[in-house]
């Protein structure tokens, strides 16, 4: 299980947190997380149901992480592993994650998947969506697991869809010429691009695009025992 206890920063005032493990009684803070986190035109019905949280603390706790800020629920993130190919990367979020429900969580596999990350809005001045990102490396290493990866929205991308494509709009968010509230984040939580995929999730505002972004276990080792 994981527990780590922190200090987060509203401008220069330090405010007790705790990156934990979510349990049941929590389910109510991490659907409002969601309706709040993911409003519309994102579709209503890709927010989690208590079967889908059911799941994934039955079927991988460890990569059901949340987060409190002076003893509320305000951010959330999930995973589970999936044997990962990256000769053959291309998949849409509603398999890759049993629409998720995550029942094809494959416990011998080499790459924790991440479902989702959610910060309430009020607040994401906090830094707490990087925070579960680092925790959730930190799960990968304590599997000895290959990788972290995910697919990444994005949600600025119909803003200039009329004149840029998809791969062209990622160049440039790389470049720095343009800056995607999703992609540009995962970039500063040390997350590199895999493969732009079309039709990934239904998601209007990325055009139903995700791009599959990686971060790759700095201690995993192929081989046991391997210097």
């Amino acid at each position: 299980m994981y527990l780590k206890e922190l200090y987060v920063f509203n401008d220069d005032q330090p405010i007790p947190a705790i990156i934990r493990n979510y349990k049941p009684e929590d389910f109510a803070g991490l659907i409002k997380i969601q309706e709040e986190s993911f409003p519309p035109p994102f579709p209503a019905e890709l927010w989690w149901n208590t079967e889908q949280l059911s799941n994934h603390v039955k079927l991988f706790p460890e990569g059901a992480l949340c987060m409190e800020v002076n003893g509320e629920i305000v951010a959330s993130m999930t995973g589970l592993i999936v044997d990962f190919d990256p000769h053959h990367p291309e998949h849409s979020w509603e398999e890759i994650t049993d629409n998720g429900y995550i029942k094809n969580h494959t416990p011998n596999g080499n790459t924790l998947y991440v479902v989702d990350i959610g910060v309430r809005p009020a607040y994401r001045k906090y830094g707490l969506g990087k925070w579960l990102m680092q925790s959730m490396y930190e799960v990968v290493v304590h599997l000895g697991l290959e990788r972290l990866l995910g697919g990444g929205r994005m949600p600025d991308y119909h803003k200039v869809a009329h004149e840029l494509t998809a791969h062209d709009y990622i160049n440039e968010v790389m470049k720095g010429n343009l800056k995607d509230p999703v992609i540009t984040f995962l970039l500063r939580c040390g997350r590199t691009p895999v493969k732009l995929v079309a039709n990934y999730l239904e998601d209007e505002e990325s055009h139903h695009y995700g791009v599959l972004m990686e971060w790759k276990n700095p201690c995993f080792t192929s081989i046991k025992g391997e210097e």
